[in-house]
């Protein structure tokens, strides 16, 4: 059974002699043991053997597998790179040696290496093989050949594994993303192919395997004479990233201005300003690269300690992509090394607030009841994850042609990670829970009374407890229940609010889920249309009394007139 906390990946080989008489080139992708898996990750490899004589081959194979035995052998606390290059480097002091011996006189060897943990790969490269990312149809070339800059001299190598008693390898780590697509190949698969014909290739062919096979079926039809060899590792699904992982991120970034309207960074075109807040600047616009609206978060500078600003935007965008709701706005994926400045991305969501709908008019009765399971229903799925949301409002709301939509995910609280300052503490006044004002930081009961009371507001129009100021500590006196501002609604439904906006905690519910049971169950009950019910039916009593004194009155008008 797969663990849900490794990374999934699948693995492609092929390679080929080709016209040369001896295949010596080598390749592999060693998965490892669970327990090598967990500790250091997988790793796969080429290599293009290089001598005077026979012994290139043989480079080529013992440097992969120096690599398999010397990686897993070092310690895990080394890192990926360190536990690569170790090996390696003894590796390349005897193959040296070797070298000017006759048995492997100028055997050499390019290497190309990778080792996948977590959502992280570090590569390790020497030679002119290379190491490739293909992710939305677009190929990038990840390592640099180490060859002669002449153009009639670039098959020469100037570094590789052999060549010279200290090993320099180049290294290199990316920020894996799902439906990535990582390449090794010798050169005589990109030799003749070239980037297009690569990236037509990887388009066309769906599993790893196939594609690793169709690179080097077409080098090969393309007219390559050498050798050649392709890795294809196919990235499925990643582990959820750590707090610490999202933080070094964004660590280096700084924190700059809000661009304006008709500017472009990063590939983002800016269009309009959506909203300015307290703490940070929404902007509408256009990511360049794919095509799609997005919504781009930038910090207001001075409004926080620059930590915190950290913090908020590493907690949004942990969450984004730890949470999987409908109910809750996704994350716009950044391919990594683009984003140069301190800003989140999302998907566009085009709509209004509730706080905006509200201020029109109460809804109808069975759309507020919709739109009160799926607010309910994101506020479970976070705490689901032990995550309190800490600033559930009306604004924070989005109504989109999908239905309601959480968002504002910056002040947060995720399990054990580091939280605000004392005088950081976020909330708003009017949706902040008694023990709140008190010093408390937030969990999932502060988190079930601002959703009471924003169901409330969505319910009745009304506050339970008097809209409130910055400056202002509420009277939590006992509210009045949502259906004396709004007569249809409910008893169950009354109960289930004032349940929720329970002053002392123990009254609220247990969690989310308890009020989300109450909402699905109340709204199922069916209820009859109200019709007209004429007075004869209510009260025939009063119906005849009322027919018998107008008939009366019909008499006495009949007399008086004649």
């Amino acid at each position: 059974m797969r663990n849900r906390n490794e990374l999934v990946f699948a693995a492609g080989f092929a390679s080929e002699a080709g016209r040369r008489e001896q295949n010596e080139d080598f390749g592999a992708v060693y998965l490892g043991t669970p327990l090598e898996r967990a500790r250091h990750g997988a790793v796969a490899a080429v290599a293009d053997g290089v001598s005077e004589g026979r012994g290139g081959g043989e480079a080529a194979e013992l440097a992969v597998s120096a690599l398999i035995e010397g990686f897993y052998a070092m310690p895990e606390t080394l890192g990926a790179a360190r536990a690569m290059e170790r090996p390696m480097a003894a590796y390349n002091r005897w193959l040296h040696s070797q070298s000017r011996g006759e048995t492997m006189r100028g055997a050499a060897t390019t290497f190309t290496a990778l080792a996948l943990r977590g959502r992280r790969a570090d590569i390790v490269h020497v030679g002119d093989s290379r190491a490739w990312r293909f992710a939305g149809e677009r190929l990038v070339q990840l390592t640099t050949d180490h060859v002669r800059p002449e153009p009639d001299l670039r098959h020469v190598l100037i570094r590789a594994i052999g060549l010279e008693p200290e090993l320099r390898l180049d290294h290199l780590a990316i920020e894996l993303a799902e439906h990535d697509r990582l390449v090794l190949t010798t050169d005589g698969v990109h030799g003749p192919l070239g980037e297009r014909r690569m990236a037509a290739v990887l388009t066309a062919n769906g599993s790893a395997e196939t594609a690793a096979a169709a690179l080097v079926r077409e080098a090969l039809h393309a007219g390559g004479r050498d050798n050649a060899t392709a890795v294809v590792i196919d990235v499925v699904r990643l582990p959820p990233p750590d707090y610490d992982f999202v933080l070094a991120g964004i660590e280096g970034l700084p924190a700059v201005a809000a661009p304006r309207p008709g500017t472009t960074i990063d590939g983002f075109r800016i269009d309009r300003v959506i909203s300015e807040g307290r703490y940070a600047v929404l902007l509408a616009g256009w990511d360049t690269e794919t095509g799609e609206p997005v919504a781009l978060k930038f910090p207001r500078q001075g409004a926080l300690a620059d930590h915190a600003i950290r913090m908020a935007f590493a907690r949004e965008m942990l969450i984004a992509r730890r949470v999987d709701s409908p109910f809750l706005a996704p994350s716009h994926p950044v391919r990594p090394g683009r984003q140069t400045a301190l800003y989140g991305v999302q998907p566009l969501l085009e709509g209004e607030t509730l706080e905006a709908r509200l201020a029109q008019g109460n809804l109808p009765l069975a759309k507020a009841l919709d739109h009160a399971i799926e607010l309910t229903r994101a506020v479970a799925a976070l705490h689901r994850l032990e995550i309190v949301h800490r600033d559930i409002k009306p604004e924070n709301c989005i109504l989109t042609a999908d239905g309601l939509k959480l968002i504002d995910l910056g002040v947060a609280r995720l399990p054990r990670v580091e939280d605000f300052r004392g005088d950081e503490i976020p909330g708003t006044p009017g949706y902040m829970a008694p023990e709140q004002f008190d010093g408390h930081g937030g969990d999932a009961q502060t988190d079930i009374f601002a959703l009471g009371v924003t169901l409330y507001r969505l319910f009745s129009g009304a506050w339970p407890f008097g809209e409130q100021e910055a400056f202002q500590r509420p009277r939590f006196a006992t509210p009045a229940p949502p259906s004396r501002h709004r007569p249809e609604i409910p008893s169950w439904l009354d109960d289930a609010i004032l349940t929720a906006i329970a002053p002392q905690r123990e009254a609220r519910f247990d969690d989310a889920v308890g009020l989300l049971r109450r909402l699905e169950g109340g709204g199922a009950v069916p209820r009859a249309i109200p019709r007209h019910v004429p007075l004869a039916e209510r009260d025939p009593v009063r119906f005849w009394q009322v027919v018998s004194a107008a008939l009366a009155i019909a008499l006495v008008l009949v007399l008086i007139l004649r």
